[in-house]
């Protein structure tokens, strides 16, 4: 696998793959696929080797963190990305809303994911799952079980750590809750949740479960890979952070634990679209969930793969059944409500 990093790295990757794209050398014929992904490349390459290894096709990545949609569309049809993969539901949808993927249809896809997982118009696939949970002090907190709801319940008055309620996260857990309630019981809960905020919603996931260790806050919101990426990095202090939180599967009234995906759709212009169809029925098979929901330490959308043993840990994880295309239709609502209840300020 080439890889090409962000920055100068990028410029030389794009003038690569442009030459690629412009040549007379048909890319297929030279067996290769481009992706363009906002997932660190690292987190991906190990299911990117095993399928070289199965395919030989050659895979070429660019690692673009923020703004891939636009760059893909910039590039316009002479753009040599043929595959996209990237987090959450809100990149996805941008990508399909910007116009820069095309619609699938794969029986191998539609077999394995659920349809609460991908596009109804096949322009995007989940391939993994990550629940939006609840981290709780193991020393001041005993209980095992909540709901989403109970986050406004004034008994957790200055004991909730979050991170920015704009960032995309958080933005398809309120989503999700407007799907269930409505927008107004949505709104009511997004206050009674600042109003038992410990401090101003700042940093990231990992971070909520340091401020916790500190004693700032008694629970947090955050991903359930974070916890596992801390317990089992290299990083002393988070693993520290890590083993003072007990991960709490919060369910919607009614409903189950806010799921978001990792996913994947096939790019608009794609000048290798058979090998990147391949590579996206290779994504579903039960080698690469196997892989690549273990290098990430998510849950594979794929039933009967095995859990990361971490997040296994966790408890047996009853997703919610709010489908993740709604969710995309009610971002912009849950936004505006961010800002509407100052939940930042």
């Amino acid at each position: 696998m080439v890889k090409l990093s962000f920055g100068r790295g990028l410029l030389f990757g794009t003038a690569v793959l442009g030459v690629l794209a412009g040549s007379g050398v048909s890319a297929s014929a030279e067996e290769v696929l481009n992706i363009y992904t906002a997932r660190e490349p690292g987190l991906i390459k190990p299911v990117l080797d095993e399928f070289t290894k199965e395919t030989g096709i050659k895979v070429n990545t660019i690692f673009i963190a923020n703004g891939l949609e636009e760059r893909i569309r910039t590039e316009g049809a002479n753009s040599p990305a043929d595959v996209i993969v990237t987090v959450d539901i809100g990149r996805l949808a941008a990508a399909k809303d910007y116009g820069v993927t095309q619609a699938v249809k794969s029986e191998a896809l539609e077999k394995v994911i659920p349809a609460a997982y991908r596009d109804p118009e096949g322009h995007w696939f989940g391939i993994a799952l990550r629940g939006r949970v609840v981290y709780a002090s193991k020393d001041r907190v005993k209980q095992d079980k909540i709901t989403y709801e109970e986050l406004a319940d004034p008994k957790w008055k200055g004991k909730i750590c979050i991170r920015s309620g704009q960032h995309l996260y958080n933005i398809s857990l309120i989503a999700a809750m407007i799907a269930h309630k409505g927008e107004a019981k949505a709104e009511e809960w997004l206050k009674g949740v600042k109003a038992n905020l410990a401090k101003k919603p700042s940093g990231g996931d990992r971070e909520q479960a340091r401020d916790i260790l500190a004693g700032v806050c008694d629970i947090a919101v955050g991903n359930t890979y974070y916890v596992s990426l801390m317990l089992n990095g290299t990083d002393a202090d988070q693993k520290k952070w890590g083993e003072a939180i007990n991960v709490i599967l919060p369910t919607f009234e009614g409903g189950g634990t806010h799921v978001n995906v990792s996913g994947l759709a096939l790019a608009k212009n794609a000048p290798n679209k058979a090998n990147a169809m391949k590579f996206m029925e290779y994504m579903v098979s039960d080698e690469s969930q196997r892989i690549h929901a273990d290098a990430n330490s998510e849950y594979p959308v794929k039933a009967g793969i095995k859990i990361h043993p971490t997040i296994a840990s966790f408890g047996e994880l009853k997703a919610d059944n709010v489908q993740i295309a709604e969710i995309a239709k009610l971002r912009k609502k849950a936004s505006e409500l961010v800002d509407k209840v100052g939940f930042d300020q």
